[in-house]
């Protein structure tokens, strides 16, 4: 019975993934099989024929034609692949409404004409009679803003840098750089169209660019079918097409695994990050997420931090607190929190008065907190965990002057500028075994020097602990460094992309010299590609690491960041179940790389923010799991093992 959620999740991912056909980063509920032409219509002047599971359009004319699908939609999702060749022109309708006499309808041009998003008309065979540019438009709303004003402003500058050593640039080679966008000629080219509400968002090639996303209104055609367009004077074809009804939305039924009890401590959204502290020093832990902290064992009671204020999902993220942590800060013998807050600002202190029932004061400490992970670790080696975070370009931890704990902390840098000191994925741990804490980043790892943790720049060794694809950025959240693999050598394990698809695990080889070099192993991918249990979700922002099933090596939890840029298709799967797994680390010397992952379902509606906290909140001595996402904040206790 102990994995009967997981295996209903995992038959449930297979079926998606067979269906996907082309589309690796959405699910289309209608596929498009191109084996015959039933449930098509040609229109115009091109003949098009299904042959082998593509559809293939030739033109008659310049003008060309269209392939007219047979389900009309309003908001619609738009998948495939297509090839050109010759002087071929191609693009594909949307919302393709009747006007009497012909149609009219939302057009991406993909290629022959300027790349582009039109409000078209149609005369009754099919030929263009009008067509006028859409405006561009973007944001991370279902909703197009307003077109901006005419006459231009200062623009606002974005957070300085924070001043210190190490400046110089990245260094050259970095191991993830963009990919390479645009259409491949003479090749077959991904197309993802998303049109919802207002926005449309073609993606090429996982890419916006260069078509870009645009305002649709209701006067360029705002019910009907989709149609594929072929003109000029060559052949195109697409194969694996597939459509979706994006007003149609699924949630689960709730479940969760039976080795936790869940608690819902907060129906509401007010932060992505949980921590966990005896706050009002009974001697019993209490959990802190946003402003709230929640009074243990039974959680039913709580008490403000500070002001509180719930957050739109829809439309806001959490600008006071996307992640928690707690220590003893100012080392008053009373359990404080710090509260990273919206990208750029500062970390916030907040100060446990103890036993006065008030609000707790608040001091900025850190400047420009960029990074969208940060980690509690103790990276010198002192007993104490510092701050360690990306901001100003730079990698840094950070700690308090035991002095003067709410001035500003004492800031250390420990890498040179570049791309980690923004972005996705963080982790700590000693990679090379000297017994010192190095730190880990998608762009490879740092070597903390043998005189310490503040004695200089820190040595990199690039690696690529993330990928990089036109739909996501590299790195996922914390990224695990532990032996995996038990062979004594520290390997890692990340999700490769906090708003895309991935996780793999890192297995950590010695060359002739000594130097670590790095094999990839995949555990999950996208909808495509055969995954662990027939697991695949997308969003994976939050993670931590611990021994989860008291084998003694730690396992993997990781969720999804349910609307992780708002209520808006921006990403992919971003409707999907927030789910919240752990990937019990399993050793076994027939799999690659002598370990694999085997995934536990532990719930399939509340997902994980920024971050996932493991820690034995009811001292019980197993690990329990604590989230706080825009679903609320939970609490996974886990149970006893059940008797053999």
């Amino acid at each position: 019975m102990k994995r009967h959620a997981s295996q209903l999740i995992a038959t449930a991912a297979l079926s998606l993934a067979a269906a996907a056909v082309s589309a690796q980063n959405y699910v289309p509920d209608t596929p498009y099989r191109a084996m015959t032409m039933a449930g098509v219509r040609v229109i115009g002047e091109a003949a098009w024929r299904a042959e082998k599971g593509e559809f293939i359009g030739s033109p008659k004319s310049a003008a060309g034609g269209w392939l007219v699908l047979d389900r009309s939609l309003q908001d619609v999702g738009v998948f495939g692949q297509f090839r050109c060749t010759g002087g071929c022109r191609t693009g594909i309708l949307l919302r393709a409404e009747s006007t009497g006499n012909g149609m009219k309808g939302v057009y991406v041009s993909l290629i022959g004409d300027e790349p582009g998003v039109y409000a078209v008309t149609l005369d009754g065979n099919g030929r263009e009679l009008t067509r006028e540019r859409l405006r561009g438009a973007g944001g991370q709303l279902r909703f197009a803003p307003p077109p901006p004003p005419a006459a231009g402003g200062a623009r606002a500058g974005g957070a300085g840098r924070a001043a210190g050593p190490g400046r110089g640039g990245p260094p050259p080679n970095l191991p993830l750089t963009p990919p390479v966008t645009g259409i491949k000629a003479d090749d077959w080219n991904l197309v993802e169209i998303m049109l919802d509400a207002t926005l449309i968002r073609p993606f090429l090639n996982e890419s916006l660019n260069p078509i870009g996303s645009a305002a649709v209104d209701d006067a360029a055609g705002k019910f009907g079918p989709v149609a594929l367009y072929v003109g000029g004077t060559g052949e195109v074809r697409y194969r694996g097409v597939g459509t979706s009804d994006l007003s149609l939305k699924t949630m689960p039924v709730e479940r969760t695994s039976p080795n936790f009890r869940m608690q819902r401590l907060n129906d509401m959204y007010y932060s992505w990050g949980a921590a966990v502290a005896d706050f009002n020093g009974d001697g019993v832990n209490d959990v802190a997420a946003g402003p709230y902290y929640f009074i243990g064992p039974d959680f039913t009671k709580s008490r403000e931090i500070y002001l509180a204020q719930t957050i739109n999902a829809s439309t806001q993220y959490p600008g006071d607190c996307m992640q928690n942590f707690a220590y003893d800060f100012t080392g008053d013998g009373a359990a404080d929190v710090i509260c990273m807050g919206a990208i750029g600002q500062d970390l916030h202190l907040y100060v446990n008065p103890k036993t006065e029932l008030r609000r707790w004061d608040k001091f900025d400490v850190v400047p420009v907190v960029q990074k969208e992970v940060s980690l509690l670790k103790d990276v010198d080696g002192d007993g104490k965990p510092e701050f360690v975070y990306g901001g100003g370009g730079f990698l840094r931890f950070a700690k308090p002057d035991p002095s003067n704990p709410t001035g500003p902390w004492t800031v250390h840098t420990l890498s040179t500028e570049g791309p980690w000191g923004g972005g996705h994925g963080l982790g700590v741990g000693d990679v090379n075994g000297d017994k010192r804490a190095d730190v880990v980043d998608p762009y490879g790892w740092w070597e903390q020097p043998a005189g310490g943790a503040s004695s200089g720049v820190w040595t990199y060794h690039p690696a690529a602990f993330g990928r990089w694809t036109g739909h996501a950025s590299p790195g996922g959240a914390e990224i695990g460094v532990y032996d995996i693999n038990g062979d004594g050598l520290t390997d890692v394990v990340t999700s490769l992309q906090a708003h895309g698809f991935g996780i793999a695990w890192f297995e950590q080889k010695r060359d002739a010299s000594g130097q670590s070099t790095w094999v990839r192993h995949m555990v999950i991918d996208n909808f495509t590609t055969k995954n662990a249990g027939g697991v695949v979700f997308s969003q994976l922002h939050g993670s931590t690491v611990a021994d989860v099933d008291g084998d003694k090596i730690p396992d993997f939890i990781v969720g999804k960041r349910y609307w992780s840029h708002l209520d808006n298709h921006t990403d992919p799967d971003v409707y999907g179940p927030p789910v919240l797994y752990v990937f019990r680390t399993t050793r076994n010397k027939t799999a690659p790389g002598g370990a694999e992952f085997v995934p536990e379902l532990v719930h399939n509606r509340s997902g994980a923010g920024n971050a996932v906290t493991a820690a034995d909140v009811n001292k019980d001595g197993r690990m329990d799991i604590i989230t706080s996402t825009d679903r609320g904040t939970f609490v996974f206790l886990r149970r006893a093992p059940a008797a053999q």
